[in-house]
């Protein structure tokens, strides 16, 4: 769902400063990604507010006190290590603010900081869709995917999808042959599931892997679902084969509608379980799509936009100017804390409660996710934590 217009202001992505990265800085933004409590809002939020991922690590110590404990710091050994084991394995990280990192992935809310790449990396340039579906398909849908994967490909888009069982493996293999993105949920060395290693092996010579996650990463349940959303963050929509009632499929298109991307979904028979969630999407305002045709009309306005378009619009790319910090009292810090609760409340709210201007909650908000003490749920939504909760009386 689209941020209301008095939203926009306080939870709109700071802009981060636009220049090469050197060895040094590669190696500082990795550092900082990899402390505890720097999730993608933070690692912007703090280079906004400190001007560069070295003057951030230095300044990480005091901000997490100021919200009140300390911070474990990720060693330069560590991550050297890291990288060293990343280039091993022939992947190659990119930040959000350097060439290669996919144009409409930084247009969504808070996108990963950096990405691990490996194959042929100009995919990620061109237009692409992502298709999406059931691990346990049927032939009919196997065929289906086949047919629009193959025509899509034919027709300009990159196929991007997430090297599952199914709809997805179906969806990499005929695209192979005109593009392909892998987008994984653990790093991208680690091969999940074992049975799609020959498809991983041939996405790795002729498409692209794509993952947020370090090399040597076994994916976890709670990791698909970001994988999810980077799958519908690279792509001008996301087409829907198959899915039940309750999968992740569904998540990718609730994600997909977050991003305001299009949704389309094929349509199955109102006896298989396995079209209960495509249906459910078509009664809800997805798109239908019958055959490629049917998504080609849709996009091809969409992708006639100028190739420098969306980039020029891209927030992360703007130039920043940097401000001194803000004046911020403990008595500012205790009434944002008083007003977070257990329930998620939009910044919006956390502004009108506390009356504070939008820059001084955002470097409250940093100080206290730095300390471990709140929660971000997406979208401009941030809770406390349960250990953080002040009970009645104390």
């Amino acid at each position: 769902m689209a941020p209301r217009a008095d939203q926009r202001e306080l939870f709109q992505p700071a802009p981060v400063p636009v220049a090469p990265l050197d060895d040094a800085s590669r190696l500082a933004c990795l550092r900082l990604i990899r402390s505890n409590n720097v999730g993608p809002v933070t690692f912007r939020d703090l280079i906004n507010h400190c001007g560069g991922a070295e003057e951030a690590l230095a300044a990480l110590p005091e901000l997490a006190k100021r919200g009140g404990r300390s911070i474990f710091i990720c060693s330069e050994d560590r991550a050297e290590r890291e990288l060293a084991a990343a280039e091993k394995a022939g992947m190659r990280p990119v930040f959000t603010i350097e060439p290669g990192y996919p144009r409409l992935l930084v247009e969504i809310y808070a996108p990963p900081p950096m990405l691990y790449l490996k194959g042929n990396e100009a995919l990620l340039s061109k237009p692409s869709l992502a298709i999406v579906g059931s691990r346990a398909s049927s032939a009919a849908g196997i065929a289906l995917t086949r047919n629009f994967a193959a025509t899509l490909g034919r027709s300009g888009f990159v196929i991007a999808s997430g090297l599952a069982r199914g709809i997805d493996a179906a969806a990499h293999t005929a695209s192979l042959s005109t593009g392909t993105i892998a987008v994984v949920a653990g790093g991208i060395d680690v091969v999940y599931p074992p049975e799609n290693k020959d498809l991983y092996d041939r996405i790795s010579a002729e498409g692209c892997l794509l993952s947020e996650m370090p090399p040597g990463f076994e994916p976890r349940a709670k990791d698909f679902p970001r994988r999810n959303r980077l799958i519908s963050g690279i792509s001008y929509g996301v087409v829907v084969i198959e899915a039940a009632k309750r999968s992740g499929t569904l998540v990718t298109a609730r994600m997909a509608l977050e991003q305001d991307r299009e949704v389309f979904a094929v349509p199955g028979h109102p006896l298989d379980p396995r079209a209960e969630g495509t249906n459910a999407l078509l009664k809800n305002g997805a798109t239908l799509a019958t055959c490629p045709e049917d998504i080609l009309e849709v996009l091809a306005p969409v992708i006639s936009v100028p190739a420098g378009a969306l980039e020029q619009h891209a927030v992360y790319r703007q130039p920043v100017v940097l401000l001194p910090p803000p004046l911020i009292s403990d008595a500012h810090r205790k009434s944002v804390l008083t007003a977070l609760g257990p329930h998620p409340a939009t910044v919006d709210d956390l502004g009108r409660a506390t009356s504070l201007p939008a820059r001084e909650l955002r470097v409250i908000l940093m100080e206290l996710d730095l300390a471990g003490r709140i929660e971000r749920h997406g979208g401009s939504l941030v809770s406390l934590r349960p250990e953080s909760v002040v009970r009645p009386g104390r």
